[in-house]
């Protein structure tokens, strides 16, 4: 079970330094110039759990093997993209394919680095992206309704309602309100199944100088109240400085970020914060070899739950041995749990929580 998060942006806004930074390479150019970036960079990066130690520390475990969540780093957008201006074809197919989208936004003024646009603002920057992405959804949209209506008006009740759901996002669009803010519960879910670019989740990452990583600065609080407004995420990372992070020994990274008034990397925020936007929760496998997370959709029953550990482990299941995350702690283990009733027996409906130490019982 995949997940990923395109990371998207004007040209120099810094998407590629951040991308640089979460996967510890350099597999991304990151250049001051347009376009560096052709074709999508991909990176797995492991998602902080200090839960992890935790649990492994109790069941004294050999190994912690993190869950993980996957970064696409693609090329920079400009205006006329849903035209085919810059890289934009490029952009939009490879969009398309992703299940989130982090949108790197610059929020610092630097004299040797160039803007596309001429000038700082990242309003101005998230509203140009969202537009192309909005005027490629209005002519998908547009291709698919004459046919539809054509249908209904012989008498297609499935096209007519289809009609009725896709009409309203159409005319959302076209008065500048993405896909995800369609009105309605029934009409967003249409819109996620028609594969819209704007019916994804947004992060907005604010790309802040390095003096603003801790408490951001103005033109982050700006980008913070666009996010509220959308219902989307925001998130202040100073790409320079987890650049640098990113070089250091793990044992060293903490007391860099206290230096800097930092309690934690910003890195670990988008990755949190790319986590949550899923709707993704973490569930936990303890024992002598290994304590394990793995990743799974909220509201996700145990089968389908043990099914991501292996097929046959869904297919055959039988029942789910479950403890909660802070009832193991506090009893010190799966066998102090049992001996304190906190160890249940779950069944096919059992939906499964965020930090459940499950093991599965299967047959085939």
């Amino acid at each position: 079970m995949g997940f990923n998060c395109g990371i998207v942006g004007l040209p120099n806004v810094g998407k590629s330094t951040l991308f640089n930074a979460l996967t510890a390479t350099a597999s991304a150019q990151a250049a001051n110039y347009p376009f560096c970036t052709i074709e999508p960079n991909i990176g797995r990066v492991a998602v902080p759990d200090a839960r992890l130690a935790t649990l492994a520390r109790i069941g004294k475990s050999m190994k912690i093997v993190p869950t993980s969540l996957e970064f696409v780093d693609i090329a920079g957008l400009v205006r006329g993209a849903a035209k085919g201006e810059g890289l934009g074809n490029q952009f939009l197919a490879h969009i398309r394919e992703v299940d989130a989208i982090v949108h790197v936004l610059r929020c610092f003024e630097d004299d040797d680095i160039s803007h596309v646009e001429g000038s700082i603002d990242p309003l101005r920057d998230a509203e140009i992206v969202a537009t192309e992405l909005m005027l490629a959804d209005l002519e998908s949209l547009e291709k698919r309704i004459p046919a539809l209506v054509k249908k209904a008006r012989g008498g297609d009740r499935e096209a007519a309602a289809q009609l009725a759901l896709i009409e309203p996002i159409a005319a959302g669009l076209s008065a500048g309100r993405p896909a995800r803010l369609a009105i309605g519960a029934e009409a967003r879910e249409a819109a996620r199944r028609l594969d819209l670019l704007t019916a994804k989740p947004v992060l907005y990452v604010s790309n802040v100088e390095e003096a603003a990583a801790a408490s951001g600065n103005a033109a982050s609080a700006r980008v913070a109240r666009l996010a509220e407004v959308e219902g989307a995420r925001a998130v202040v990372v100073s790409a320079a400085i987890e650049a640098e992070v990113a070089q250091l020994a793990e044992t060293e990274r903490g007391e860099f970020l206290q230096g800097l008034g930092l309690a934690d990397s910003g890195l670990d925020r988008v990755i949190r914060a790319g986590y949550d936007l899923l709707e993704l929760i973490t569930y936990f496998t303890c024992g002598p070899k290994e304590t394990r997370a793995w990743t799974i959709t909220r509201g996700t029953r145990a089968p389908r739950a043990a099914g991501v550990i292996h097929g046959d482990f869904e297919r055959g299941f039988i029942a789910a041995e479950t403890i909660a995350y802070a009832d193991y702690v506090a009893c010190n283990g799966e066998a102090g749990a049992r001996e304190a009733g906190k160890l249940r027996i779950e069944g096919r409906e059992y939906v499964v929580q965020d930090g459940d130490v499950l093991l599965f019982r299967f047959n085939v």
